[in-house]
């Protein structure tokens, strides 16, 4: 015999309608609530939760690891319009140009560099026997001084960048360097914050490009809150 049948849970959503808006308050305000004395700076803070609303885990807090100087250089850059370079396309399809503008009018998605489909990359990605990551990242590297870099997806990107600061003298303003996965991952993140340029970076093997773009949204509220105080 057949049990009651069940009304969908989404009548209720019917009977008592909630705005997009709405929902990630509350979203936000159940995270200030599960994170009483999380330690991390007011700025930091508002990078991080935009992270736990992206990932609804609380177990990588401990993870989240930020130079000094950190914020300040990301939203300094933020405020020039000064490139950004992500590892993946899916990195840059997912950052909004409505927030970056909301910190510097003049920003625009060409400000977005993604090397990792360029044909010129794939040959040399197929000459050499490497991954495209480490050959993108490398194209990239007449606009990586004071830029940022976004790195959520390919590990080796990291450790290329790596090598680029230490014997290429490169300076990015800040590097977000989130790689997710089990090869190369952890070393690449652990040489980064040696590295002695400014970095955002989640210590282990998690990471991924949306939290990649969850910083760099956070970063980009923190920049546009200060043009507002300004």
């Amino acid at each position: 015999m057949r049990g009651t049948k069940r009304k969908p849970e989404v009548y209720k959503l019917y009977e008592t309608p909630i705005k997009p808006e709405d929902i990630e308050r509350m979203s936000f305000e159940a995270i200030e609530r599960e994170t009483a004395g999380h330690g991390f700076s007011s700025d930091e803070w508002v990078v991080v939760k935009r992270m736990l609303h992206t990932t609804a885990d609380f177990s990588f807090m401990k993870n989240i690891k930020f130079a000094s100087g950190a914020i300040d250089s990301a939203t300094g850059a933020l405020l020039q319009s000064a490139h950004i370079y992500a590892d993946s396309n899916m990195i840059k399809s997912g950052v909004s140009e409505a927030r970056l503008k909301s910190a510097c009018k003049n920003y625009t998605k060409d400000k977005i560099l993604c090397h990792i489909a360029d044909p010129d990359v794939v040959e040399e990605c197929k000459s050499a026997g490497l991954p495209r990551s480490l050959f993108a990242i490398r194209k990239a590297k007449p606009f990586l001084d004071g830029a940022i870099v976004l790195i959520g997806n390919a590990p080796v990107a990291l450790m290329e960048l790596n090598r680029m600061i230490l014997e290429e003298n490169v300076k990015p303003a800040v590097v977000i360097g989130v790689p997710v996965g089990f090869i190369h991952v952890i070393e690449s993140k652990e040489e980064l914050m040696l590295s002695g340029v400014p970095y955002i970076t989640i210590t282990g093997r998690r990471g991924g490009s949306t939290l990649a773009v969850s910083a760099i949204h956070s970063l980009c509220t923190i920049a546009s809150a200060g043009v507002l105080k300004g």
